[in-house]
């Protein structure tokens, strides 16, 4: 019988920890470099990392701080994968606006004008 290994790529475990629903998606966010390995900016997805170390990235709106425990052998289960790590800085629960941001009344021409400004501005 074989050994655990001792490191794994970055990618593939961050797929492996179920942070990410296909390795592609994690390869594209080490490759943007917005991706820490011990407080050091990575940009190669072939990193490797082993236990104890302490990844930090941005997933969806939060920024994870995860301390690695383990090296999986595979993509398990959730359950399985949450041993994997130690959240550090768990993402705190957001709380639902009390009223709809729409209103009853349609928006006037000045509204719909300034609104199509704005999204152009985002782009």
């Amino acid at each position: 019988m074989s050994e655990a290994p001792s490191s794994i790529r970055l990618d593939k475990w961050l797929w492996h920890a179920r942070f990410f629903k296909t390795r592609s998606l994690a390869t594209k966010l080490v490759q943007s470099g917005k991706v820490r390995v011990d407080s050091t900016p990575v940009s190669k997805p072939s990193r490797t990392i082993q236990a104890g170390s302490v990844l930090t990235f941005p997933k969806e709106t939060d920024i994870r701080v995860i301390k690695v425990l383990a090296i999986g052998e595979r993509r398990g289960p959730a359950p399985e994968a949450q041993t994997l790590y130690e959240d550090l800085a768990p993402p705190q629960p957001r709380s639902r606006p009390d009223k709809s941001p729409r209103s009853d009344t349609k928006p006037s021409a000045r509204d719909r004008k300034a609104q199509a400004a704005f999204k152009r501005d985002l782009q």
